[in-house]
């Protein structure tokens, strides 16, 4: 790591230590003394090194800090930019990564350090991480780069198709894992807390793209605390708080939920991965109809479930699931995967009131249900509008056409 303080906390002595301990330019680092983005040329090669990194292992690229003539890639001075208005300059940039690469790069930071000792100067610096829809191609040239040693480079046609080729094995990974955890809750093969075999299960996994490539690991000892450890909170058919039991093992750190302190099982809990993947299974959500017939002579189907209840839950769980990746220090994009589990037979509810029923959906005529993934790719995304395909799915197999839980302009009908 360059630095051991967030970029936020960088200030001139740390680009100083720069220059005065000669940190040469290489594959994760390289120096600019000005910023030029006027002309079509200049924002072009501006996408090449942004892209070079984004392609590669990702890097920071300083604005602001002059070479070596003599010695090409060490730092000489820490010089600014001269007249810049910095928020302009940071925009103008911003416009150029969103607008200028195909697929869109999400994630890069960047930041003014201000320098005391230049007046009115700053050296601006942008955080690039390592990407995971990469290959990223400049849109103006049709180009691709990456990075090695020396700086940035062209790939040729078998670079590139090698890259494409990285990038399905990451998702295809990505789908095995899942494939195999499903394989584990359903047999209760080494799951992180003792649910029910019998009951039917709703699984949300949670992905960063980055989990299976870059071998980064969190420091999960924070959530085991009162307050950080609730971004971890399972899915849950109740708005009250349960019992909640919280630990380490050896994926992680686990949070579990059962209806008293003396129950032997479990109906919900998410496994909170180091490589910043989170699992959450819960029965509840399922079983309610079914608990509620057999405790207080409920009405409902007992293999029903409310389409309402279960889509509001899922919502609040993904919006805090991106809370905790944000907290962890984790990066968009994130797959998120629903599945269910032992639902053959079970039908929708459609609910009108808390207490009233209007009518039920077809049986869904498979055991589970393993719904196609959808990719959020930013932390202010809609989640209920990127959820919908995920939704309409469920119904789908329910035997209707779509979720009946968006309006006609498409908004989601309830502001969880």
């Amino acid at each position: 790591m360059l630095f051991t303080k967030p970029l936020a906390e960088i200030d001139e002595s740390d680009l100083q230590t720069l220059v005065d301990n000669g940190v040469r330019e290489g594959k994760e680092i390289e120096y600019k003394e000005a910023l030029t983005l006027f002309s079509p040329e200049q924002k072009q090669e501006f996408l090449n090194d942004v892209s070079s990194f984004a392609n590669t292992n990702g890097g920071l690229l300083f604005y602001g800090i002059r070479e070596s003539k003599d010695d090409a890639g060490v730092p000489l001075e820490v010089c600014g930019l001269k007249g810049e208005n910095p928020g302009k300059r940071i925009n103008d940039m911003e416009t150029i990564i969103r607008t200028g690469l195909e697929p869109r790069l999400l994630g890069v930071t960047i930041w003014p350090v201000s320098l005391p000792s230049h007046e009115d100067q700053v050296v601006l610096i942008l955080s690039i991480p390592k990407s995971f829809a990469a290959p990223h191609m400049i849109k103006s040239s049709g180009r691709f780069y990456s990075r090695n040693s020396t700086g940035k480079f062209q790939l040729d046609v078998t670079q590139i198709r090698a890259a494409f080729e990285l990038a399905g094995t990451t998702a295809e990974r990505i789908r095995a894992f899942r494939t195999e955890r499903l394989s584990r809750i359903s047999s209760e093969v080494e799951i992180p807390a003792p649910l029910i075999e019998e009951d039917p299960k709703l699984v949300l996994h949670l992905i960063p793209l980055n989990a299976f490539s870059t071998g980064e690991t969190f420091d999960l000892k924070p959530l085991n605390h009162a307050v950080h450890g609730k971004l971890a909170d399972p899915l849950s058919v109740y708005d009250g708080e349960p019992t909640v039991r919280m630990r380490f093992n050896i994926d992680g750190f686990v949070r579990s939920t059962r209806t008293a302190y003396n129950a032997t099982t479990d109906f919900g809990y998410t496994q909170v991965f180091r490589s910043g993947i989170v699992e959450t299974v819960d029965t509840s959500l399922l079983m309610i109809n079914a608990w509620n017939r057999k405790q207080i002579n409920g009405s409902a189907d007992p293999e029903s479930f409310s389409g309402e209840r279960y889509e509001r839950k899922l919502v609040v769980a993904v919006k805090r699931y991106l809370e905790l990746q944000k907290f962890l220090g984790s990066n968009p994009p994130f797959f998120v995967m629903v599945s269910f589990l032992g639902v053959k037979g079970y039908k929708i509810a459609l609910q009108r009131s808390i207490h009233h029923i209007a009518e039920y959906t077809s049986e869904i005529d498979r055991n589970n249900l393993i719904i196609p993934e959808v990719m959020i790719d930013d932390f202010d995304v809609n989640v209920a509008g990127s959820l919908r395909p995920i939704f309409d799915a469920v119904w789908n197999a329910a035997g209707s056409d779509s979720s009946p839980n968006y309006d006609e302009t498409g908004k989601f009908r309830f502001n969880d």
